[in-house]
C-alpha cells in the first residue's frame, strides 16, 4: 500500500485536497495530511481526518497520535519527530494546493512550519501543485522559485487556466483537477524498469483535408495510444506523444505533440525517432489523401457527385523502420477486417521489419475505434499472443510486457 503524504497550504483550492484524499484512499493508498495554519482558514482538520482515516498534523510541536505510522501500520514503540517520521516513511509527498509564500519558502530553503519542514526532510518524490491568482503565478520571483525548485528535481506541476476564486477574474493559476493529481503522484511511484528509456508513441487518427472545412479521415479516438503512453511513463520511460486529432485529458509528466495530418505526423515522428527507445504506433495514418486540397469550400451547386483523385501518403513506420539503430525496439499497430487478417498483419510485421505488430480486427463489435475496451493479437517472430476483451489500459500493459521481453 502506497504511503502518500498531503501537505496543504492556504488557498481556496484546499476543497479540491479533499476530493483528492478520498480519490486517493479509494485506489488503496494510505494517506496522512500536514495543513499549515492557514489552509484551515478555507478547510478544517476534521473534513481531511475523515477521508483520510488518520489525525491531520498543524504544529511541529504537536504530537502526532499515530506517531508517524500511516493509516493501516502498527505504531512505532517510541515517538519520533513529526516532521522527520512522515517524510521519511511516505513513498511520495504532494502539496497542493502549493501557495506562492509556501513555494517561496522551499526555493529558500525556509522550514518555520511542518509543512516546509517536513518537506525539507523529504527523501521520497516532491511534487508541487501550485494554485494562487494568475498574476501572483506570473511574477518574476514565483517563476524563478518554480524553476529553482524544478533544478533541484522537483516535480512542479503546470495550474490550470480558466475562471480564478476572485471574482471576474480569469487566467493561469488554478489548482489541477484531483483526478490529474493522483495521476502525478501515481506516476512518481513507478516502478522505474523502464528508467532512462524513451518511449515514442502515436495515437489518434489524422485528417487529410479536401477544402477548407471537410476532410478524409478515420473514428480513432486516441484512447489507446494513451493508454499507452500512461502505461509507458508509469513504468519510468520519459514518454513523448504525436496526438492526431486526439481531444481526451493529458496526463502530466507526458509531452505531448499534436499534429493533423499524415505529412505533419511523419514530420513530428523524424524529430523524435532517432531518440526514442521504443517507437509505438499507434495512430491510425491514414493511406490517401487529396492531391490538392481546395483553398475555400467546395460548393454543392446541385451537383450529384464529386470526384475526389486521392495519392498514397508517405509510410511513416516503413520509412522510420529504415532509419533504425541498433537498440530501438519498433511496434506497429494493424488495423484489419474480417478473414486473413493475422496474415495480412504477420506480413506487414516482416515487409515493415518491426519487432511487433498489434492485430485489432475491427470486425468485432464493441471493441477498437472510439471504445473502452480492445482485443488485440501482439504477434511477434516468436508467434502469437491474444489479449482482451478488456480495458485499454489492460491491453496496453499486454502490449509492453511483449516490448520487455523483446528488448531481454
Amino acid at each position: 500500500m502506497p504511503r502518500l503524504l498531503l501537505g496543504v497550504s492556504g488557498g481556496i483550492a484546499g476543497y479540491k485536497a479533499l476530493e483528492f484524499v478520498r480519490l486517493a484512499t479509494a485506489e488503496g493508498h494510505a494517506v496522512r495530511v500536514i495543513q499549515t495554519q492557514a489552509a484551515q482558514r478555507f478547510v478544517g482538520a476534521a473534513s481531511f481526518a475523515a477521508l483520510s482515516g488518520a489525525p491531520v498534523l498543524t504544529d511541529e510541536f504537536e504530537r502526532d497520535p499515530l506517531r508517524g505510522a500511516f493509516p493501516g501500520e502498527a505504531l512505532p514503540g517510541h515517538d519520533p519527530a513529526g516532521h522527520l517520521a512522515l517524510s521519511a516513511a511516505a513513498d511520495a509527498f504532494l502539496i497542493a494546493p502549493a501557495s506562492a509564500n509556501t513555494i517561496a519558502k522551499l526555493a529558500a530553503g525556509l522550514a518555520d512550519n511542518l509543512l516546509t519542514s517536513a518537506a525539507l526532510a523529504a527523501s521520497c518524490p516532491l511534487l508541487l501543485a501550485p494554485a494562487m491568482n494568475d498574476r501572483m503565478w506570473a511574477n518574476a520571483a514565483t517563476q524563478a522559485n518554480v524553476a529553482l525548485l524544478r533544478e533541484r528535481g522537483v516535480t512542479v506541476l503546470e495550474p490550470g487556466s480558466g475562471r480564478l476564486a476572485t471574482h471576474g477574474e480569469w487566467g493561469a493559476g488554478r489548482l489541477p483537477q484531483p483526478a490529474a493529481l493522483l495521476a502525478a503522484v501515481n506516476a512518481s511511484l513507478r516502478t522505474g524498469r523502464w528508467s532512462g528509456t524513451r518511449t515514442l508513441v502515436t495515437a489518434g487518427g489524422t485528417r487529410e483535408p479536401i477544402d477548407a472545412v471537410r476532410y478524409i479521415g478515420n473514428r480513432s479516438s486516441g484512447r489507446m495510444g494513451f493508454a499507452l503512453a500512461d502505461a509507458a511513463a508509469d513504468r519510468g520511460s520519459e514518454v513523448v506523444v504525436v496526438a492526431a486529432n486526439v481531444g481526451l485529458p493529458r496526463a502530466p509528466g507526458i509531452r505531448y505533440d499534436d499534429v493533423g495530418s499524415a505529412a505533419e505526423l511523419a514530420q513530428a515522428c523524424e524529430r523524435e525517432f532517432a531518440a526514442a527507445d521504443v517507437l509505438v504506433m499507434c495512430a491510425a495514418v491514414a493511406d490517401f489523401r487529396p492531391v490538392a486540397a481546395v483553398e475555400g469550400k467546395i460548393a454543392k451547386d446541385g451537383a450529384k457527385r464529386l470526384a475526389l483523385e486521392l495519392e498514397a501518403t508517405t509510410d511513416v513506420l516503413a520509412t522510420l523502420a529504415g532509419r533504425r539503430r541498433e537498440g530501438q525496439t519498433l511496434v506497429g499497430f494493424a488495423a484489419e477486417h474480417g478473414d486473413g487478417a493475422l496474415e495480412r498483419a504477420r506480413a506487414k510485421l516482416e515487409r515493415k521489419h518491426l519487432d511487433a505488430i498489434v492485430l485489432n480486427d475491427v470486425a468485432e463489435d464493441g471493441i477498437g475505434f472510439d471504445s473502452l475496451e480492445n482485443a488485440v493479437t501482439i504477434i511477434t517472430a516468436e508467434g502469437e499472443r491474444r489479449v482482451g476483451p478488456a480495458d485499454k489500459r489492460t491491453v496496453a500493459d499486454a502490449v509492453l510486457d511483449a516490448v520487455e521481453a523483446l528488448r531481454a
